[in-house]
């Protein structure tokens, strides 16, 4: 007969057994409904403490079941494959325009290039599709048709972030719980990049005298890069009240316009005009009618330095070193400028480089007098 004075015990032929019957929610797992042992004693004391520590294993063990296997928290609301596939999810053309639509305000236009372009080599890779029908198979399909497109590791490190920052974005919007394929997909980080080589002085001071000789817009274009350190983009999208020569001292105002932003807030400065930049400068004034110091490529909405790129680089091909462009010529002006150890943040500022440091974001920054003395002595 079954005890009552026991715990977890029936006494059975003067022996105490364990008994428990099997939760309902736990009862595919085993054979039978209800579970039963021989506790070895005749003692109801040594009974009891024997069958308590088996029921408290059974209770931790039923718990990991019901966890790994079982009854989750939750778990009523989760989605099975069926589910999810019927569950409506945008496509990456939608994603993309919803995440420019929200995330992109006040962005420059970089930031809506840059995704455009992402979104563009995911469909050429893979096409069109839902977000929830995109897989990691897919993720990493398109970071291979990428390298095949012959980027830098660099350059597709970029583009699979901004496709994983849509994703994210679209799907938290969206209330997708789904995870993203795009996220931990390995990329070959030990590759390295391919340097951008500066071009030496003696170079410099050959195609700057070629520029004199030619003297067009081109060549005047150039000579101010070749000076000042420039970005293309930068010295291109200049516009005419820019440039002040009538100044104490003469110097370039770089600044965001309409038709052409800037990399960074640093990129905003002031630049002294020295040597062949100052003499381009000079020639950019006496010839221009327009308000762009270079009007051929300001014709439209947007500065069109992709055009310029195209044609100095073309020129400059028969002058400089290979694997030499017209961005080098700022590459050299960082080491002109290390060659007379110039302090590095002088440099910076000159070059509209980020200065790392929490004290460099307070005060005006190095006035027009001190970048001009370390640009003289270059």
């Amino acid at each position: 007969m079954q005890t009552k004075s026991v715990r977890f015990a029936f006494l059975k032929d003067g022996i105490y057994y364990f008994t428990r019957r099997v939760p309902s929610d736990l009862r595919t797992h085993y054979g039978t409904d209800r579970i039963s042992f021989s506790l070895r004693t005749k003692s109801a004391r040594e009974a009891e403490a024997r069958g308590l520590v088996h029921a408290i294993k059974l209770d931790e063990f039923w718990f990991k079941l019901r966890m790994n296997g079982g009854q989750v928290p939750g778990s009523h609301r989760l989605l099975d494959d069926e589910e999810r596939t019927r569950k409506p999810s945008p496509t990456v053309l939608e994603a993309k325009d919803l995440y420019l639509r929200l995330k992109g305000v006040g962005r420059p236009k970089t930031f809506h290039m840059g995704a455009d372009r992402a979104v563009e080599y995911l469909v050429a890779a893979s096409g069109n599709k839902a977000l929830l029908a995109y897989t990691k198979s897919d993720a990493t399909a398109f970071r291979d048709a990428l390298y095949a497109r012959k980027l830098s590791t660099s350059s597709v490190e970029r583009v699979m972030t901004t496709i994983k920052a849509i994703v994210a974005f679209v799907m938290s919007e969206s209330g997708i719980t789904a995870p993203n394929p795009f996220a931990g997909v390995y990329l070959n980080r030990q590759e390295k990049a391919e340097d951008r080589k500066p071009i030496p002085l003696p170079v410099i001071r050959v195609v700057q005298a070629k520029c004199r000789e030619i003297d067009d817009d081109l060549r005047w274009l150039i000579a101010l890069i070749s000076d000042t350190g420039l970005r293309l983009s930068e010295a291109v999208g200049l516009a005419v009240s820019d440039v002040q020569l009538n100044s104490s001292i003469p110097h370039l105002v770089v600044q965001p316009h309409a038709w052409r932003s800037l990399k960074t807030t640093a990129s905003e400065r002031l630049v002294p005009l020295t040597g062949e930049a100052l003499w381009a400068a000079e020639r950019i004034i006496e010839a221009n009618s327009s308000g762009w110091a270079f009007p051929r490529y300001n014709r439209s909405e947007r500065t069109n330095a992709n055009s310029a790129s195209a044609a100095l680089n073309k020129w400059l091909g028969s002058y400089v070193p290979e694997k030499c462009v017209v961005h080098s010529f700022r590459h050299s002006l960082r080491d002109r400028l290390r060659a007379v150890e110039c302090p590095s943040d002088v440099v910076d500022a000159i070059g509209g480089w980020t200065t790392i440091g929490e004290g460099q974001g307070y005060g005006q920054g190095y006035p027009l007098a001190v970048k001009l003395k370390w640009l003289q002595m270059i």
